[in-house]
């Protein structure tokens, strides 16, 4: 099954713009497959302004979230795994949401199986 935080994600992003907010993406700055300012990173996380006007070619899929931006003038293309996603909110409000790093590591396991029958024990006829 396709897992749900990258809907929520492109959501709430549309969420935050339809209500004229600035949305922001608490990152763990950690992932292997992430690109990103280094620089910027604090207690190994960091805090991207994603908003229309401060970013360049937005590209949110089921497994990134790439942008083209410029962090003290330098520019540079931001890939960000949906997995290292810590939060998505409003820099106004607050409001978003957060999600559960373990949850996260739940939901990329398969479900649980179920155990398969057992067989019924085939009787035998003695005389």
């Amino acid at each position: 099954m396709i897992s749900l935080k990258p809907y929520l994600i492109r959501s709430i992003y549309e969420w935050i713009l339809d209500n004229e907010l600035t949305p922001h993406l608490l990152v763990d700055a950690e992932a292997n497959d992430a690109i990103l300012p280094v620089e910027f990173v604090e207690d190994g996380k960091i805090v991207l302004n994603v908003r229309p006007e401060a970013i360049q070619g937005l590209n949110m899929s089921n497994e990134f979230i790439e942008f083209n931006a410029r962090f003290s003038g330098k520019p540079l293309h931001i890939v960000v795994p949906i997995e290292s996603v810590m939060a998505i909110y409003a820099k106004e409000n607050g409001k978003g949401m957060v999600f559960d790093q373990e949850e996260i590591i739940q939901d990329d396991e398969p479900p649980p199986q179920k155990p398969k029958p057992r067989a019924k024990p085939k009787l035998r006829v003695v005389k």
